[in-house]
């Protein structure tokens, strides 16, 4: 199940993306991400579309690794699409006593799902190509104006940057419990999806205690570093725009005002 997480991953290869200095990927995602906010029409999805699956041909990544990382989420894909068709008013094309499809629903679920699928790909695709350090140097020197409003900013980064990448940490702590339980002989796949889903509740309390264990860790590591409030600490390797980012950065910008033209003018 570690596998299949997305978020808080890294994978290395020699593509353009991981060249990047972080803090264009991270301004540039959020740009793109809040143009996908506002897609509408079928054309402007197809163009989206086409713009993500160009990235992750660029990030030169598996295609099996982001087809794999979106099974975790599958269930609240089809639960978000079955209630945006039974809950929308229209044209009733199928009904079944207080249920009813519309045709309007049926555009909105397909509508939702594929913009959610769009924003989870762009998410993984900073996590995959940017060091869990790097993306905390380059939110960091993002968030540095903010100091001047006693705004703690280098604990802010640090704090979403293991936010991140403890996710898979957490997916494989619960791989872990789950496999002490089949040697037990107590399997929970093989349960039907209502037994199954109940199975998990007595998981949570040995799964948030581990958690728990591996923050105190952390916490030591941190203080046998020295780290303190990380104002005034120096990196190895200073973030530094190059032109490949001027470059990069263009381009995805005019991708993004393409994108919101296409939703002003309604194509």
């Amino acid at each position: 199940m570690a596998k299949t997480v997305l978020i808080g991953q890294y994978v290395e290869t020699n593509s353009v993306f991981h060249r990047l200095d972080p803090r264009t990927k991270i301004i540039s995602m959020i740009m793109i991400m809040l143009s996908f906010l506002t897609l509408e029409s079928f054309i402007s999805y197809v163009v989206a579309t086409l713009f993500v699956v160009s990235i992750l041909l660029l990030s030169k990544i598996s295609f099996h690794i982001f087809v794999r990382g979106l099974k975790p989420i599958l269930f609240i894909l089809i639960f978000t699409f079955i209630y945006n068709v039974v809950s929308t008013k229209g044209t009733v094309i199928w009904s079944w006593s207080f249920i009813e499809v519309t045709v309007e629903g049926l555009y909105n679920g397909i509508r939702i799902v594929w913009r959610i699928m769009l924003l989870i790909l762009l998410a993984s695709i900073l996590t995959l190509t940017t060091k869990p350090l790097s993306l905390a140097h380059g939110l960091e020197k993002l968030l540095a104006p903010l100091s001047k409003l006693h705004v703690p900013v280098e604990q802010f980064s640090l704090m979403i940057v293991i936010a991140i990448r403890f996710i898979p940490t957490i997916v494989q702590e619960l791989d872990r419990i789950l496999l002490a339980q089949k040697a037990r002989g107590y399997d929970i796949t093989v349960l039907k999806l209502p037994k199954r889903i109940l199975a998990y509740v007595p998981i949570l309390i040995p799964l948030l205690f581990t958690i728990t264990q591996r923050a105190e860790q952390l916490t030591y590591a941190i203080d046998a570093r020295a780290y303190g409030n990380g104002k005034g600490r120096t990196t190895f390797r200073p973030l530094k725009f190059q032109q490949i980012d001027y470059k990069v950065g263009g381009i995805l910008i005019l991708i993004t005002v393409s994108l919101l033209l296409l939703n002003m003018r309604g194509i």
